[in-house]
């Protein structure tokens, strides 16, 4: 087995296609089909599940892809610290569920750094993502939340993953909309209020469970609900539609604009399910770096400055 085996399968993976990962990684098609069958041959397992559409991976593939970024991200480190090639970029990343504050938090800490010597990225994304990204080393961190609802489901795949996850703030739930909302003005909202407008909410993918949804309550019965893939889209839909969300109620206005308003959200059935506990993810006993733990400390600071 070599590196370059490994730097293969990991191409294939991301790209999902034999052909794409050729252009990729500038390679033959003939030379890389010989070098993961090779691979494959070697380790006894079938890394990939080819059909006409592309590949995907075998459920052995998943974890031999997995240890392979690791081993890959531990080569360009010593690379990068000990190599010739002292010019290669360091990656930073970040991958969080749709929270204006996570990416406030990453453009104060870009700021900080040197651009040029830094690949900086953060991705929005479903629930699942964040941690697969994480456990991948796609990302160096993840942001999500835990609730009592979704705390053991989601502890289970952390675990799984090598992840651990590490307390930022608790925040009861709030109803999130437009200022001009009919509801805008309120002391509190409560669900029998919310019955005439659509309830707006995160798409988690096909596979998507209301385990890895990003609003909490989202066991609830609402009558009305419409599903968005990004923040912007969900921000119009509250326009166009007088639409809402149940959400952590730290907003953005930096980001999000000041046309939005947050209300404490009043739920009589279960006081507790209405607490999210939003915290960081990372790879078990292994150090953030430098800009990992400015980030940590950019996230704390936003929050310091919510609370007081």
């Amino acid at each position: 087995m070599t590196l370059q085996q490994l730097r293969y399968a990991v191409g294939i993976a991301e790209t999902g296609s034999f052909n794409k990962a050729t252009e990729k990684l500038y390679v033959s098609q003939p030379s890389l089909t010989a070098a993961i069958r090779d691979l494959e041959d070697e380790l006894n397992i079938l890394i990939f599940n080819r059909t006409s559409r592309g590949v995907t991976l075998t459920s052995e593939g998943e974890e031999f892809i997995a240890y392979s970024r690791e081993l890959m991200e531990h080569y360009e480190s010593v690379l990068e610290k000990y190599g010739k090639i002292g010019k290669r970029k360091k990656k930073f990343g970040v991958s969080t569920q749709h929270y204006s504050f996570a990416v406030k938090s990453f453009v104060e800490t870009v700021k900080q750094f040197d651009t040029e010597k830094y690949d900086f990225a953060i991705r929005e994304t479903r629930t699942k993502e964040v941690i697969e990204d994480v456990a991948s080393f796609k990302s160096d961190i993840g942001i999500l939340y835990l609730s009592d609802f979704n705390r053991k489901v989601i502890a289970n795949l952390l675990e799984a993953r090598d992840l651990e996850f590490h307390k930022l703030i608790d925040c009861k739930a709030y109803v999130y909309l437009r200022k001009e909302h009919p509801l805008a003005n309120n002391k509190f909202i409560t669900l029998k209020q919310l019955d005439d407008f659509p309830c707006l909410s995160f798409e988690q993918g096909d596979d998507g469970s209301f385990y890895f949804a990003e609003e909490i309550l989202s066991t609830n019965e609402y009558k009305r609900t419409i599903k968005a893939n990004d923040r912007a889209t969900m921000l119009n839909l509250m326009i166009g539609l007088n639409g809402y969300t149940l959400c952590s109620g730290i907003i953005c206005e930096e980001l999000n604009g000041d046309d939005f308003r947050a209300v404490p959200f009043k739920d009589k059935s279960d006081e507790a399910r209405c607490v999210m506990e939003i915290g960081y993810v990372c790879k078990r006993n292994m150090l953030l770096g430098m800009v990992g733990e400015r980030y940590v400390e950019c996230l704390k600071d936003y929050l310091d400055n919510v609370k007081s």
